[in-house]
């Protein structure tokens, strides 16, 4: 207990009696707290000295706006008064791009970044030490920061494919990603119950694809099925918006297109991609009167309703890689980031076994047996996007026959995958289920249905990305930790709030935070700043998990 105590005074110095505390989410680095205050209010001038700030100035003007009801005076590179905000750049030899200093004092606010990521992050800091309550006056402690991340890769995953959620909401998911300096944002996009991505060449994937005609009612297998026709999808025009909207706010946004499983939604509106096509789709549990009458009327695939793994898998034939070359295409043309996700998990092999094609396939390429098949299809995948100057990643499945030469693996069985690729030199991103997804229930009794699980907040802060059997040489294969939010029992914007608040403030301590520098006692103490921030933020967080840190 007094090793922690001392561990938590080095981090966080408090120079005077009545100096107030830090209470920021992720915890910095280095944060010296003086007496003293700096008020803001209307009469406040910022000043962007470093070229290419705008963006972060109106950033933080529309943040004021929104909360607190005005904004401030824009001023120029010779203002030299004390009521001012100065945002700058200043090398700072971090080897992970973010880093930031932010001091506040007598003579101003100062914010000075390696980059633009470091300014806005300095910005994010700068903004949760602002009161929780409404008022024309906002006072700042002084203080002394000096900051930056200890992983390059901070992710949070969103399953719009279960459940479509609006667009609006998703830009308010990425202000919370910000917020806690996230900087990657993972939109799962296809599965087997929703294509949610607009592509042109084939419009049947939003218009069959995009579109369920009811979903199972409670836990699976489900207690019957509620017969309401749902669904929804992006028009790439709004991709494209979600992308500009992120990078003002340094979130890369990876699309995912999920392939060889998880792929009913694509074949009900492309039967021909199916190993089978004339099979009907493989019914769990009940389905909609409306899907099993368009089954009887002669159209056998059609858009899953339940949730689970299915056998009806993409087949691996010139015509299905064809037709993935040319969603990916326009993927690409959408998103900028260097990765594509390409799922590859939880690829059942039985009509792959059962498929003449496919054994034919696997004795012409000499390839082992099913898992070199999916091996071959993950290469040949990697191959085209990569000689379009991008990258693939994939859930650890990817592992499964042989790793593709340049992927990278997200590890959510586990650590065993991400531990496995890391030693043949692969990148990896950290994401186990026990630990990082965030749609188990956070309690052991919840007030609504969940997939299961049991993911309290302290087991989510208590992980560390860096497993210990790999070697320092090897750790450096670990680019950073992701949370993922699967929707099967999430239909509303308000059900992923309450999912991922608070946990989302533990997950950006593991990412962002030093494992030195971290502290479940501060990190509790600091809740209570965030749970009224949550309340001035008008978010539907779970309040229960607040208590229960207490």
């Amino acid at each position: 207990m007094i090793k922690r105590f001392l561990l938590l005074f080095s981090v966080l110095k408090i120079v005077s009696g009545s100096a107030q505390e830090i209470t920021i989410i992720p915890m910095p680095q280095k944060a010296i707290a003086s007496k003293g205050n700096f008020t803001i209010s209307s009469s406040t001038t910022i000043v962007a000295e470093g070229q290419g700030l705008e963006t972060t100035v109106n950033f933080l003007n529309n943040y004021l706006q929104q909360f607190y009801g005005f904004t401030l005076k824009a001023g120029s590179n010779s203002s030299n008064a004390s009521n001012i905000i100065h945002l700058n750049f200043k090398k700072l030899n971090h080897p992970i791009t973010g880093a930031y200093e932010l001091k506040i004092g007598n003579s101003g606010v100062h914010i000075a970044g390696d980059n633009k990521e470091g300014v806005f992050y300095a910005v994010q800091s700068f903004l949760q030490m602002l009161p929780a309550t409404k008022n024309q006056t906002l006072p700042v402690p002084h203080v002394t920061i000096e900051d930056a991340p200890r992983f390059a890769y901070r992710g949070l995953h969103l399953d719009v494919s279960r459940h479509f959620m609006p667009l609006d909401f998703v830009k308010k998911y990425i202000d919370y990603l910000a917020y806690f300096k996230l900087n990657t944002f993972h939109w799962h996009l296809t599965d087997d119950q929703g294509w949610r991505i607009e592509i042109k060449k084939y419009p049947k994937l939003t218009e069959v694809g995009g579109w369920r005609d009811g979903t199972i009612i409670g836990n699976y297998p489900g207690k019957g099925n509620d017969n309401i026709r749902t669904g929804g999808f992006y028009t790439q025009d709004e991709a494209k918006e979600i992308v500009r909207y992120a990078a003002e706010r340094m979130i890369t946004v990876i699309p995912e297109i999920e392939m060889p499983g998880h792929a009913s939604a694509a074949i009900a509106a492309y039967p021909y991609l199916s190993c089978f096509p004339d099979a009907k789709t493989e019914i769990k549990g009940e389905f909609s009167k409306a899907a099993l009458e368009k089954q009887a009327s002669g159209q056998n695939k059609i858009v899953q309703e339940t949730w689970g793994v299915f056998e009806d898998v993409f087949t691996p034939t010139e015509q299905t890689f064809g037709f993935l070359e040319d969603v990916l295409d326009e993927v690409m043309d959408i998103f900028p980031s260097s990765y594509v996700h390409i799922g590859g998990d939880e690829c059942p092999k039985e009509s792959w076994k059962k498929s003449a094609f496919c054994q034919q396939l696997i004795k012409e390429k000499g390839l082992k047996d099913e898992h070199g098949l999916q091996s071959y299809f993950i290469q040949r995948v990697e191959k085209y996007v990569n000689s379009k100057g991008r990258k693939i990643i994939g859930w650890d499945e990817i592992l499964e026959g042989g790793l593709a030469p340049n992927a990278t693996v997200m590890s959510w069985r586990g650590e065993a995958g991400g531990i496995e690729a890391a030693k043949q030199q692969h990148d990896v991103v950290m994401t186990p289920g026990s630990h990082l997804y965030f749609d188990h229930g956070e309690g052991k009794k919840e007030d609504s249905v969940n997939i299961g699980g049991y993911l309290p907040l302290d087991t989510v802060y208590s992980y560390d990305p860096q497993p210990a059997a790999l070697t320092p040489a090897q750790q450096k294969y670990i680019l950073g930790a992701q949370a993922n939010l699967w929707t099967e029992y999430i239909k509303s914007p308000a059900k992923v709030e309450y999912m991922i608040f608070p946990r989302i403030a533990a997950l950006s301590e593991v990412q962002w935070t030093n494992k030195a520098n971290k502290s479940w006692k501060g990190f509790v103490k600091r809740l209570s700043s965030l749970e009224q921030r949550l309340q001035l933020l008008k978010i539907n967080y779970n309040r229960k998990a607040f208590l229960t840190a207490k």
